[in-house]
């Protein structure tokens, strides 16, 4: 009987199966040290978000004074508090059309976020002409120049502080503005004896910096005339249209003129052609019409022409599905 024993065990075996597996200690100890170290990784990833978060509170006034465009102190209006799960966090709206929808109605600088994968950054919200417009170019004084080299139109320059500042938003920052959706581009312009226009838009439209910045646009509407696309001239229109071109400044050029360098002649970044109908960025004259070997003034050619420099502009940008329920302000960004 007991040599019969070992085959009677194996057929036992067979028959009902080997004992499941079990899991020494060491292989529980390795399982919950890989969860202890997920858990870590995603408590350094959330201590780092609130440091960036704290850093940005602490080197930034713009929450602690009172824009002069609007009455009262704004305090962090224009910031949410959200609750998650992992505490609160501060949450930036996208664009000026979501400062707008949450009922900021005054025009003055709010703290963005297109991405969230990027930091914030200072705009100017126009509430006027229907509300929630992202000024992401102003001149109006010739304070700030923008006679500039590639990395400043790239990263942005100017003052963020008062209604009549000069600055460039940086074609990054405006890059992230547009990949969001459709936009629409408004211009508006004033020259030196007061008499305002505007040019609109529809499908504005700007490429990543590996394409240069490339610049389009669709259908235009208003009473300024439709410079960007050259002009009502057919025969300049080649020469002198803006549509598809790269941005180009004094140290980049990726204009279609060959003899030189659009942006070194007109004394700012542009996207040019050979070279401009358009010209927002060239030199501030405080005369209107100017005379010199180039036409490097703050032109739209088809309201006052290429020897005429305006007082004043202002591109704006804004979702074309954006319908204000009321408006705002009432307080017209341009100046005076």
């Amino acid at each position: 009987m007991s040599v019969m024993m070992p085959w009677l065990l194996l057929l036992l075996l067979v028959s009902f199966g080997s004992p499941a597996p079990r899991f020494s200690e060491k292989d529980i100890c390795l399982l919950d040290n890989n969860k202890l170290r997920q858990r870590s990784k995603q408590l350094q990833d959330l201590l780092f978000l609130y440091e960036l978060q704290l850093k940005d509170i602490l080197e930034n006034t713009y929450h602690r004074t009172s824009s002069g465009l609007s009455s009262g102190n704004r305090s962090m209006q224009h910031m949410t508090l959200l609750p998650t799960t992992s505490g609160n966090l501060i949450v930036y709206d996208q664009d000026c059309s979501a400062v707008y929808d949450r009922k900021n109605t005054k025009n003055g600088y709010y703290r963005i976020r297109p991405r969230a994968d990027r930091e914030p950054f200072l705009v100017y919200c126009d509430m006027s002409d229907g509300g929630g417009w992202t000024v992401i170019q102003r001149r109006s004084n010739g304070k700030e120049n923008f006679n500039r080299k590639w990395d400043d139109y790239k990263l942005g320059f100017g003052k963020f502080q008062g209604r009549n500042d000069e600055y460039w938003l940086g074609n990054d920052h405006i890059y992230d503005l547009l990949t969001r959706g459709e936009n629409s581009l408004k211009i508006d312009l004033m020259d030196w004896h007061g008499e305002r226009r505007y040019a609109v838009y529809e499908n504005f439209q700007l490429a990543n910096e590996q394409d240069n910045y490339r610049l389009w646009f669709g259908t235009y509407s208003g009473n300024a005339g439709d410079a960007l696309s050259g002009g009502s001239n057919f025969e300049d229109q080649w020469s002198a249209s803006h549509r598809g071109m790269q941005f180009t400044t004094s140290d980049k050029d990726h204009d279609r003129f060959l003899a030189g360098n659009c942006a070194s002649e007109n004394k700012g970044g542009w996207w040019f052609n050979r070279c401009h109908a358009v010209n927002l960025n060239g030199r501030y004259y405080r005369t209107g019409r100017y005379n010199g070997s180039h036409d490097d003034g703050l032109v739209w050619s088809t309201w006052r022409g290429v020897w005429y420099s305006l007082k004043y502009s202002a591109m704006k940008i804004r979702a074309p599905f954006f319908v204000d329920s009321e408006s705002g302000d009432g307080e017209n960004s341009q100046g005076s």
